[in-house]
């Protein structure tokens, strides 16, 4: 269900069912001239999409303004926006913490922007993951109060850590949309078939793609990217499941 259509008795449900919550992540970065602006956030956004129709969750309206950088092209009648992490971090932050105000116990953030180097994380992964355990960490010194984690009634903390839904460092988690066979490519054959799948108003490809990262694009088409689909939602459906969670 999409956030922002929700009636309280309906976020409610979702509460108490423990409905996973999900944040589509990305940008807004020039992706050649057959490929629009969205690319890294509209993948996530539709892969979500899809995945309701077989997962109850909630939907938070998409994050486009994530820290694009320009190290592709300058924005410049191009039209990347690059956010600052420090200000993705604040913004993160506030978010997470009203969700875990509200009830929520079940958060998603779901990235594919440079998702390559999910790892060792770059600007915008990093600054969700940082807003996310901030968040934590301040609901429960509010809840619960200092020296939390140091009282008797935590002398299980280890054993609760393991077992689903109890630890409360997986409340919020940041995922990438990732699968071994859609890395390491920008607006080329992967992306441009993986946009023809899941966003075919995304592409045009009656436009030039002379750019040496583009020209791979020439090979896209839809078959290609059904299947690599295929892979990247089986990869989400276990993450939205749990099965992916630390």
């Amino acid at each position: 269900m999409r956030y922002e259509l929700m009636f309280p008795e309906q976020i409610r449900k979702a509460i108490d069912e423990n409905w996973p919550v999900v944040l589509s992540l990305g940008v807004l970065e020039y992706h050649a001239e057959h490929c629009c602006v969205g690319v890294d956030t509209l993948l996530v956004a539709r892969a979500v999409e899809e995945l309701e129709k077989e997962i109850k969750m909630v939907i938070l309206p998409p994050f486009y303004y994530g820290a694009a950088s320009f190290a592709v092209d300058s924005p410049e009648r191009k039209g990347t926006i690059h956010v600052k992490s420090e200000v993705l971090n604040l913004f993160g932050r506030e978010l997470f913490s009203s969700l875990l105000r509200i009830g929520f116990r079940n958060v998603y953030g779901i990235y594919y922007h440079q998702s390559e180097n999910f790892i060792q994380g770059m600007p915008t992964d990093l600054s969700f993951k940082l807003a996310a355990r901030q968040a934590i960490f301040e609901f429960l010194e509010k809840e619960h109060g200092e020296g939390w984690w140091g009282r008797e009634d935590s002398a299980d903390y280890y054993e609760k850590h393991h077992g689903k839904g109890e630890n409360p460092f997986n409340w919020i988690q940041i995922h990438p949309l990732k699968h071994p066979s859609c890395q390491g490519d920008h607006a080329g054959l992967t992306e441009t078939s993986l946009m023809m799948a899941f966003c075919p108003e995304g592409v045009d490809m009656a436009k030039e793609r002379k750019l040496w990262y583009a020209k791979s694009a020439d090979g896209a088409n839809v078959e290609y990217g059904m299947q690599v689909k295929a892979d990247v939602m089986r990869e989400l459906r276990k993450t939205l499941s749990g099965k992916n969670n630390d």
